[in-house]
Formats: C-alpha cells, sequence, structure tokens
C-alpha cells in the first residue's frame, strides 16, 4: 500500500468519525439532562455501591425526545422511563415547554451490594424550544410506558411554515 492511499484512508476515516461525532453532539445536545439528587431521591450510600464511574453528584444522561407538528397542534413527546405521572411539573413558558421531575431511586427488598449503577436519580428539568406558538392553558399531558406525552394546541392553525429560498 502507498503512504498516499494511507493517508487518503485515514483522511476519509478521521472524516467519518468527525461527522459522525457532530451529528451526535447536535442531536443529542438538547436531550443531554442534569439530574442533581435531592431530598427525596434515596439513592444508596457510596459505601453500597462497587461502580468506580458512579458520582451521583454528576449524574448526566439523555431524554430523548421527539417533537411533531401538525395543523393544529405541537405533540412533545420525552422518554422518562422509570417515573409515576405526579413527578413531572410541566409548564409552559415564552417559547417553550418546561418539564421539570425527579426520578427517585427504588431500594431492593434483599441484602445485597450495586456492582453498577448507570441509571441517573434525582431532580432534573428539560426544556424544550417550541417553534410556533401555543395556547398553554388548553394543553394535555399523559405518561404511559415511560414516555411523557405532551399535546399543545396552535394559537395559529395552519401548515408547519415552509420557505423556499431561491439560489442566486
Amino acid at each position: 500500500m502507498k503512504i498516499d492511499d494511507l493517508r487518503e484512508n485515514l483522511g476519509q476515516f478521521w472524516g467519518s468519525v468527525s461527522e459522525g461525532w457532530d451529528r451526535m453532539r447536535h442531536s443529542a445536545a438538547g436531550a443531554l439532562t442534569r439530574f442533581r439528587p435531592g431530598e427525596q431521591t434515596q439513592l444508596p450510600e457510596r459505601h453500597e455501591i462497587d461502580d468506580p464511574l458512579h458520582f451521583p453528584a454528576q449524574s448526566w444522561t439523555m431524554l430523548g425526545g421527539d417533537v411533531f407538528e401538525d395543523e393544529q397542534r405541537l405533540v412533545v413527546r420525552l422518554e422518562a422511563p422509570g417515573m409515576r405521572k405526579e413527578d413531572f411539573s410541566i409548564e409552559v413558558r415564552d417559547a417553550a415547554l418546561q418539564v421539570r421531575g425527579e426520578k427517585r431511586f427504588e431500594r431492593e427488598s434483599t441484602e445485597g451490594r450495586w456492582r453498577v449503577l448507570q441509571c441517573a436519580y434525582g431532580s432534573f428539568q428539560r426544556t424544550v424550544p417550541l417553534p410556533t406558538a401555543v395556547r398553554g392553558e388548553e394543553a394535555r399531558a399523559s405518561y404511559r410506558d415511560g414516555v411523557l406525552r405532551i399535546d399543545l394546541p396552535k394559537i395559529e392553525p395552519g401548515r408547519p411554515a415552509s420557505v423556499n429560498i431561491r439560489v442566486d
């Protein structure tokens, strides 16, 4: 193999890794959420956990979400497994949806040790920018199978905005 071929292949590899990282960083930036242990989180004591990478004060996780728009409404869905509907507080403020909650740790009923503790526990806040004005007072929320769904009626019904741009 020639050195030029090696350089070209390495350049293509690096470009692919760089592009993948940029795409992941862009799409995940809004989903990365910090969980802070609260008074009711009930995490095990540090001496009960063997996982050397567990730092309860630095718990981050992805709260994946989708935003769907049709002519009448916006629908925001957030994946938040392991919670109850009472654990959420939802508010429309300015042009954003704010979801707050607390995920509590559930202890096992037997004696033992935690070998790995990778789930995030504690209180969190996730802000989802809204692409159009909504009637917050008419919003409805439901929580089922670990997915929080918020239906937000639009103030001005109509098709999602689309703009054609001419190339000069």
